[in-house]
């Protein structure tokens, strides 16, 4: 987004409905939301940071809104609101050249006095930020993305955007500037119906298309799973079915076997019927066989009944999570993995649940109280964090694949962090990457301090050799990726 279109919409704003109070604020790894109070006008801003930095105006029920919203943690409110919540806007501040916005809000204080503050925003791509400073309070500065310093930039030249507006709109470039000229932006009707068009564009582009690809991406990785197993619980049941009849010879057999000691080869019943027997086999090791064979099949058959009910489960919680990301809600933990694993995957019998058992294992901590990991979501792709030196090992060894992401603070005891690559991707993108890395960080001995660099590499270059201490392992090859912690 041009610096002059930026300051052109918060004037035009602040010109026409700069009385709104804020009614709420959230914030998340990627942008932050304000949201205007009054019924006539239900909308509100989003200062973007990911996957580039721009101004958006959208209403509050807007698909966009909802998941940008959705996405930040709850406690963002309760960090940001004291600050901002009731305050309105006073004056924008910024310079065309400069891709600089400062909003100077004022609210009055329980104690009557009227406090003034700003938010600033840096829409500089790779280093955009957002920051909030008092000007006549004392406030902690709060901040979002690349931290800046407080005071404004100070342009060296005209850049090629500012060049641009000022040849095209000559002499009336002030009121280009200030807002009071529509045709800055496409579109029909006053800059704040154009420029909420645009957002609810720019919204559909940056954010729901590439949050329903990636929903599409994963419903078919899962629906072919899922169909996976299905077939291998399908051959499960064909083979346990097809050694069912071998208890009616049994019995059959058994009734008659006070004459038939002994026999090979095939036994003859009273009603003339023939069976055959085993090769080298007498008829009493025959029937005890098959009726061990029997049982051994109708056990296979109970456990396969239960698998294909947990898949049916599983089945209907993802087709009603998929259902609620095509809304344009953000997503929500992926439904849990029901222990039909490696065994049913493969095609062998589960009658002894062995895959099962590991399956569950593989989730659980080392003293089997709740689950080795977290996962939080971040623009479709899962990022898994380790909850200790013994589970770290449990997710970077069993759990993650050997396409999957990992990433460690470098020479910082912390928490293992994977990102699921499901689709085998050759790289993730940066911004993914970053977040991944701010968590690792946050979630390391490195938390209360400054930058630190985060090691970023494949599951398949990490090894473990005998011996090595809970948490510790070997890199063959990595990179480095310097971040600010971050929750």
């Amino acid at each position: 987004m041009d610096a002059p279109l930026i300051l052109a919409l918060g004037q035009a704003w602040l010109r026409e409905r700069g009385e709104l109070p804020l009614e709420a604020v959230w914030a998340s790894g990627r942008a932050l939301g304000l949201r205007w109070a009054g019924r006539k006008h239900s909308e509100g801003w989003v200062l973007l940071l990911q996957p580039r930095p721009e101004l958006w105006l959208l209403g509050v029920d807007h698909p966009a809104w909802t998941r940008l919203q959705a996405e930040a943690p709850r406690e963002s409110g309760k960090v940001w609101a004291p600050f901002l919540v009731g305050a309105r806007l006073k004056a924008v501040e910024g310079d065309p050249r400069e891709r600089w916005l400062g909003l100077h809000f004022q609210r009055r204080a329980i104690t009557g006095r009227l406090e003034t503050l700003r938010l600033a925003f840096q829409a500089i791509p790779g280093r955009a930020g957002i920051r909030v400073d008092g000007l006549d309070v004392q406030l902690p500065r709060l901040g979002l993305g690349s931290p800046f310093p407080a005071a404004a930039p100070e342009p060296q030249e005209e850049p090629p955007p500012y060049r641009r507006w000022r040849e095209q709109w000559g002499p009336d470039l002030d009121r280009a500037l200030a807002g009071e000229i529509p045709e800055v932006l496409e579109g029909e009707g006053s800059l704040l119906d154009r420029h909420r068009a645009w957002s609810e564009a720019r919204a559909e582009a940056l954010i729901l298309q590439p949050a329903k690809a990636a929903a599409e991406r994963k419903r078919q990785t899962e629906a072919a799973r899922m169909e996976r197993l299905a077939q291998a619980l399908a051959r499960d049941r064909t083979k346990h079915l097809a050694v069912l009849p071998l208890k009616v010879q049994a019995q059959r057999l058994s009734g008659e076997l006070y004459r038939l000691k002994g026999v090979t080869r095939e036994a003859v019943l009273l009603d003339g019927t023939r069976i055959p027997l085993p090769e080298g086999a007498p008829v009493e090791t025959a029937v005890q066989t098959w009726f061990a064979a029997a049982k051994k099949a109708e056990r296979g058959l109970s456990r396969v009944a239960e698998l294909e009910a947990e898949l049916g489960a599983e089945r209907a919680a993802w087709a009603k999570r998929m259902e609620a990301e095509s809304g344009g809600l953000a997503p929500g933990p992926l439904p849990a993995r029901q222990p039909i694993g490696k065994g049913a995957a493969k095609g062998q019998s589960t009658s002894k649940g062995k895959g099962t058992k590991r399956m569950q294992a593989e989730g659980k901590r080392k003293d089997g109280k709740g689950v080795a990991f977290r996962s939080v979501m971040v623009d479709g792709f899962e990022v898994l964090i380790g909850k200790g030196d013994a589970e770290n090992d449990q997710l970077t060894f069993k759990v993650a694949e050997n396409t999957d992401f990992w990433l460690h603070v470098a020479s910082v005891p912390g928490s293992h962090v994977v990102i699921r690559n499901p689709d085998k991707l050759s790289e993730l993108p940066r911004h993914v990457l970053e977040r991944a890395a701010e968590l690792a960080a946050y979630h390391s001995k490195a938390r209360d301090g400054g930058k630190v660099e985060v090691h970023l590499a494949r599951i398949a270059d990490i090894s473990k050799p005998r011996g090595f201490a809970p948490g510790k392992v070997i890199l063959k090859k990595w990179i480095g990726i310097r971040v600010y912690p971050k929750p």
